[in-house]
């Protein structure tokens, strides 16, 4: 099969690493793949060397005739068999296009909150795929009103080989940090702002630093309230035991640093990403029961999930994690969880199942 993937988004999202897994899960698994992507951008780097063909394109809004000119220019020459799109803004470019193309088209719904009412009827109903990242997402479009028929669910794909545990990298990692190769080390990875629960998260912690003399934190990320978070911390009796790297390109090689991670959102989630590839890596999560967090490990085999902004439940959880032969059985379990539910050829096999079926 041929696909033409379309994402012009130039930065760093949830969305964009989904755009990138799938497409080189498509192609790794023997289909003909294309990308118009932003020219330079961190799509095009991440397809870099994943035998998907690049063009470049930038579409700022849907009235972007440039954006129009390079999808069917890559179109004509890759002659797909499906146009999928990830982004809103291309939504109704596709779908023009697919329509003059006599190409079918296949769009992914990442987020949750409406659509415009005209788009949120049409799209839907025009896209020949409409596809939500997790079954927290279906059901919200169901509520919005779409129909059952129409949505249906492919998880995010991951690549194991990026995440699978690297000894030589930990140990580079914790000497970089000062810590020796007994550490606990929770991880924190994604923005840094009150809905994703990085300030229960620190008393949870912090408290069990007091009860857990090998306990270390480690904050992978940037954000709008990640200097409060510092400032918070380096007031702390624990403040040598948290540590802020900072915004990290790539942080699929820090996992193997980690003895667990925290996925504390205390608002909705789509999906959550970090998750399954944590898991991948054999780390265990604690999450949230919030949203789609739940979709993405088994709770009390592959990790916990836990109340949302629960202080005290997050600290026990911690603590009962820092049980070696406990974080040991979980962490493979979820590395197998993550092999036979959301890895590259299984997630290929899905997509193109729900494109033929």
């Amino acid at each position: 099969m041929k696909l033409l993937f379309v994402g012009t988004h130039p930065e760093n999202t949830g969305t964009a690493s989904h755009f990138v897994a799938l497409a080189q899960a498509m192609a790794t698994a023997g289909h003909r793949v294309g990308a118009v992507v932003y020219p330079g951008g961190l799509i095009w780097q991440g397809l870099t060397g994943s035998g998907v063909q690049r063009y470049g394109a930038k579409f700022c809004n849907v009235f972007d005739l440039r954006g129009y000119v390079a999808v069917i220019r890559a179109a004509r020459q890759l002659k797909p068999d499906w146009l999928v799109g990830n982004f809103g803004k291309e939504y109704w470019p596709l779908i023009l296009i697919g329509r003059l193309l006599h190409i079918p088209v296949a769009l992914f719904r990442h987020r949750t909150p409406p659509m415009k009412r005209l788009s949120a009827w049409l799209i839907p109903r025009l896209a020949q795929r409409f596809l939500a990242v997790s079954e927290h997402a279906r059901r919200a479009y169901l509520d919005q009103g779409v129909p059952a028929q129409l949505v249906r669910v492919l998880y995010n794909p991951v690549n194991m080989e990026l995440c699978r545990p690297d000894p030589r990298r930990r140990r580079e990692i914790l000497r970089a940090l000062g810590l020796d190769e007994e550490a606990i080390v929770l991880g924190y990875s994604g923005r840094m702002h009150g809905g994703k629960g990085i300030f229960p998260l620190f008393e949870a912690v912090s408290a069990a630093m007091a009860q857990q003399p090998r306990l270390h934190c480690l904050w992978l990320g940037d954000g709008p309230d990640a200097a409060a978070l510092r400032q918070r911390a380096a007031a702390d009796p624990t403040a040598d035991r948290h540590h802020f790297p900072g915004w990290i390109p790539d942080v699929l090689p820090y996992y193997s640093a980690l003895s667990m991670l925290a996925f504390p959102s205390v608002a909705t989630e789509t999906f959550g990403r970090v998750s399954v590839e944590a898991q991948a890596a054999g780390v265990p999560v604690l999450g949230s029961d919030i949203g789609g967090i739940p979709e993405t490990l088994e709770a009390g085999v592959t990790g916990l999930l836990l109340p949302p902004g629960d202080v005290a439940a997050r600290r026990e959880a911690i603590l009962k994690l820092c049980d070696p032969a406990l974080l040991a059985s979980m962490g493979a379990a979820a590395h197998d969880y993550v092999q036979q539910r959301f890895s590259m050829p299984v997630i290929a096999a899905q997509f193109l199942q729900i494109l033929g079926g």
